[in-house]
């Protein structure tokens, strides 16, 4: 080595880029594999940790000095300053460590040549140099001879989970720049790295597509019939998306869950006997001088804990092999752990996995024990393909051994939607589903990481067992979503309940519902009881928009017919409603359904838009974002900035941030959205 060295007191080269990529590459790699270590290490630090320091501390001077704010070039300067530091630091940690790691040096002669005391290129171990880097800022490694497919395999998914956290954190950085907004566009999203264990078996997420709801005459079809949903999967969706630098598909935006996402102070009902209110608003709409929007509020009644009835749960987990990423099982995980917590000590839970097969990791056990709960979820391991099905019908079995009467009997399915093994036809997973609601046993679905993410077969199940969709992404989502709406989640006050509207032809020309695209129902549907509709939990609230066209305005779009409308037999007493709300919901272990009806007069009307209450206000703005990202014609020329304002102006106190959190993605849409 003494040559090179005497070269080297010469005056350094400069560091070659594909070197300090590769450097960088190799570093992160060492700092996952030696995590394990870490964790158990009670003192001091490891060199793992230092790395990941002085990268963090380059990355914060980039960033505070705001050197070029507005530009993608800072995510550009991080990765290879870290390189550099990376590799210096490895030159001097290299030891047993670095001869056990790094594969032979694969350069020429040419490029590195021997002296007489130098050593055989054969004998040298260090990293080899690529002559041009990759597409993107951080490459995988090369392999070393005896690592295996799966090791290769949790290689690039540890270092797709590292490129994607740096990212993460210019997104939100950025996001909170005005000037610094339009510069997401250019910068591109951390690479997907191919996992050769485990091949993605679509080669993308699954959404279903459906047409955005058009303008309806009043004269032709009076009444709409919807069911009632609560589901949020679409808004964590929609967020994701927007987070990562691009736009979300239009498939995934489902614009009644971005609106029910957030939780509304509508008037509650006084007592368990009423299980909800409704309450109606009819305001000017925002995008459109000449339309007035229909907003109806509705709350459950929210169940006390004295009132809480028991609950026999059964964790229904996919421990497959596409769930091996840093966003899937380790996030269900935590996620579950978290809701252990807010359960009561007389409540039950019981474990299933499926991959291959399914199994039982846990017998129905009281949550007093809990230690033995959280035990059985850190055992949990992903491998193997995915038999769903199997697993669907082991969880249904537990629950019903342990079913409480009078109390919530429910399967929890956590998974990435990835069904494919045995039984995975969406229509034969339905019915399976519709079949055990029957006995009782109601089925939620929350949703795990991307790639191979089954929305469309998780919002089926979900809605053909009588509880929620939503996706986790994060764990502070986990947290909003079984344990600050645990009750909501978990406890139903009404179930099948459905909503329709009758629009007096005499008074509305024209109206158009903004979302519940896919829970639409047939008008003769709203009779009847042996139709299944959305389920209402405790506390929740679901709101619903229509943007309605009086008699006689310019909006109207349908011209009038030569020969006249069609005769209606319209009341001339009511010519004081605009129209007649109508909803249908069971109590909980009732077969037949209640009636509820409520007349939306005049008295409901507010002149001006800012004279409505803020929550109408702010679930307003959600609805023109949700519909501006479904390129929704009516929403055309109405801008990002102006549904900024909306949402601004009626976002109120905001305890946990959701709002302001809106905000920050109405400015991701408008940086993106050019």
């Amino acid at each position: 080595m003494e040559p090179d060295l005497s070269k080297l007191s010469k005056g350094a080269p400069p560091p070659r880029e594909a070197a300090k990529r590769e450097a960088l590459a190799q570093a992160m790699a060492a700092f996952d594999a030696e995590q394990e270590n870490h964790f158990r290490t009670t003192q001091g630090s490891s060199l793992g940790q230092r790395l990941i320091h002085i990268a963090t501390s380059i990355w914060s001077g980039l960033m505070n000095q705001r050197l070029m704010t507005g530009s993608a070039l800072a995510m550009l300067m991080l990765l290879p300053a870290a390189g550099y530091v990376s590799w210096q630091i490895m030159q001097d940690q290299r030891g047993e460590w670095a001869e056990a790691r790094l594969p032979v040096d694969t350069r020429s002669d040419a490029e590195f040549p021997e002296t007489e005391t130098a050593p055989k290129r054969e004998e040298r171990k260090v990293a080899p140099l690529v002559e041009k880097p990759a597409e993107h800022d951080v490459v995988p490694p090369a392999p070393a001879p005896a690592m295996t497919q799966a090791m290769q395999s949790l290689e690039a998914q540890r270092l797709r989970a590292q490129s994607q956290r740096s990212y993460d954190m210019a997104v939100d950085s950025m996001a909170n720049d005005a000037g610094s907004v339009a510069g997401l566009a250019a910068m591109e999203a951390p690479a997907a790295y191919p996992d050769a264990a485990y091949p993605r078996q679509d080669g993308g997420d699954r959404v279903q597509s459906f047409e955005t709801n058009g303008v309806k005459a009043v004269a032709d079809d009076p009444v709409s019939t919807f069911s009632a949903d609560v589901d949020t999967a679409s808004y964590a969706m929609v967020r994701q998306s927007l987070k990562q630098g691009r736009l979300p598909a239009a498939g995934t935006v489902r614009v009644e869950e971005l609106i029910n996402y957030f939780d509304y102070d509508y008037p509650r009902p006084d007592s368990a006997e009423t299980p909800f209110r409704a309450t109606v608003t009819v305001t000017p709409t925002p995008w459109n001088e000449h339309t007035r929007l229909l907003h109806i509020g509705v709350k459950g009644y929210d169940v006390t804990p004295v009132e809480r009835p028991r609950a026999n749960l059964v964790f229904l987990i996919d421990v497959s092999g596409s769930m091996n990423e840093a966003g899937k099982l380790p996030l269900l995980k935590s996620a579950f752990r978290l809701l252990i917590q807010k359960l009561d000590p007389h409540d039950t839970v019981a474990i299933v996995t499926y991959a291959g097969n399914a199994g039982t990791v846990l017998e129905p056990t009281p949550v007093s024990r809990s230690s033995a709960i959280l035990n059985a979820l850190d055992t949990l391991q992903p491998g193997g393909s995915t038999a769903g099905a199997a697993g669907l019908e082991e969880a249904y079995r537990l629950a019903q051994e342990g079913f409480v009467e009078g109390g919530v009997n429910r399967v929890m399915l956590a998974t990435d939607g990835d069904f494919n093994v045995g039984p995975s036809d969406d229509e034969a997973l339905k019915e399976m589903i519709e079949r055990k609601r029957e006995s009782g046993v109601f089925l939620s679905v929350f949703g795990f990481g991307q790639g191979n993410y089954n929305d469309q077969l998780m919002q089926a199940i979900a809605q053909n067992g009588n509880g929620i969709a939503a996706y986790i992404d994060t764990l502070s989502e986990a947290e909003k979503t079984l344990v600050q709406e645990a009750s909501a989640s978990l406890f139903p006050i009404a179930s099948d309940v459905k909503f329709q509207v009758e629009f007096n032809p005499s008074v509305i020309a024209e109206y158009r519902q903004i979302g519940f695209e896919t829970r639409a129902l047939n008008r003769e549907d709203f009779n009847n009881d042996r139709v299944d509709a959305g389920e209402i939990g405790s506390g929740h609230t679901v709101t619903a928009i229509y943007e309605i066209t009086p008699v006689g305005s310019p909006a109207v779009l349908n011209s009038k017919l030569r020969y006249g409308e069609t005769a209606t037999d319209a009341d001339a007493s009511h010519d004081d409603e605009l129209a007649y709300l109508k909803i249908r919901a069971k109590r909980p272990g009732e077969a037949e359904s209640r009636l509820s009806e409520i007349p939306v007069s005049r008295a409901a009307e507010v002149a001006r838009f800012a004279a409505a209450p803020q929550d109408v206000r702010f679930s307003i703005a959600v609805a023109a974002f949700g519909q501006k990202l479904r390129r929704t014609d009516e929403l055309a020329g109405f801008g990002y900035d102006a549904i900024e304002k909306l949402a601004a102006d009626a976002r109120g106190a905001d305890a946990f941030g959701y709002r302001s959190e809106f905000l920050q993605l109405v400015r991701l849409a408008d940086g993106l959205d050019r």
